[in-house]
């Protein structure tokens, strides 16, 4: 079990890349299967010769000893792009228990990188903050590594979500085989909705991890009379004798993200920060590997 089960303890951990490590090393499995028949260099079987076969296959020492035509088969992983989308808005902010959204969906995002870069993908990252976006390019090499995790460190919530006309360089380059992880509070749900739906329809396999806090979530802010809107900076008076109200709205409201997602079959996860992280990931992993 990782120590860094308590996510107070995951952000005192201010190295990303060893944070990362211990996070996934002997605790995850991958994130998508890669075992592919072909001429790699991992020996998987032998099958009949048929014609059409390729002869440079034929194994010759097996036709020596049983004075017929064998085919050596190998498995070759299959190394996939996985591009990561992180939204920097400033409701990104949002904080419960001493833990920040942003914070959260910085060491979710690291592990999920450094799982993606062991199983030898291109690993990408698009930070989505001030109606911009930074985009770091897909690469496999160690060093790309070293950026990926200094550029997360380096994000901070600011601004608003925008339209995807806004990050017009997303839909630019190579439509290569494509996995994009979305990380996002979906606060500009309409916004959000539209960026998802451009994605999607370039037919890559998208996932989205939905952060929300469990005082947003049970409408926990003791002490308070008002909140303030992140990013409109609106003063909001709480009402707490309408805690009942407040719940079954939202929990319409998340049920519909949910629907929206899986009409569009993009995988959608919901995780509350102030679980610990590592079992997010488990149950996220072992979810999907079932679905797949």
């Amino acid at each position: 079990m990782s120590r860094l089960l308590d996510p107070k303890v995951l952000l005192s951990v201010k190295d990303l890349r060893l944070a990362a490590k211990t996070m996934v090393d002997g605790l995850l499995a991958g994130m998508h299967p890669g075992k592919l028949k072909g001429s790699g260099m991992e020996f998987s079987q032998y099958r009949s010769y048929q014609p059409g076969d390729d002869l440079r296959s034929l194994d010759w020492k097996m036709y020596a000893r049983s004075d017929r035509y064998y085919i050596r088969e190998s498995e070759m992983e299959t190394g996939i792009t996985v591009r990561f989308l992180v939204d920097a808005s400033n409701s990104m902010a949002h904080t419960d228990d001493g833990i920040s959204k942003m914070e959260y969906a910085r060491y979710l995002t690291a592990s999920l990188g450094y799982l993606a870069h062991l199983q030898g993908d291109a690993t990408g990252l698009g930070v989505l903050s001030q109606g911009q976006l930074f985009s770091l390019a897909a690469r496999k090499e160690s060093q790309h590594m070293a950026r990926f995790y200094y550029q997360l460190e380096q994000m901070q919530p600011g601004g608003t979500f925008t339209g995807p006309q806004q990050y017009r360089d997303l839909f630019s380059g190579a439509h290569t085989r494509q996995l994009t992880v979305f990380v996002s509070d979906f606060y500009q749900h309409g916004e959000i909705t539209a960026l998802l739906d451009t994605l999607s329809a370039m037919r890559h396999e998208l996932i989205v991890f939905h952060l929300t806090a469990r005082n947003e979530l049970e409408k926990n802010y003791e002490g308070y009379t008002a909140v303030e809107d992140l990013e409109t900076g609106e003063v909001v008076e709480i009402d707490n004798r309408n805690d009942a109200g407040y719940k079954e709205r939202l929990r319409q409201w998340l049920a519909g993200i949910q629907r929206q997602m899986l009409d569009k079959h993009i995988y959608y996860r919901q995780i509350v920060i102030n679980e610990p992280l590592d079992q997010a990931l488990r149950d996220f992993l072992n979810q999907r590997n079932k679905v797949r």
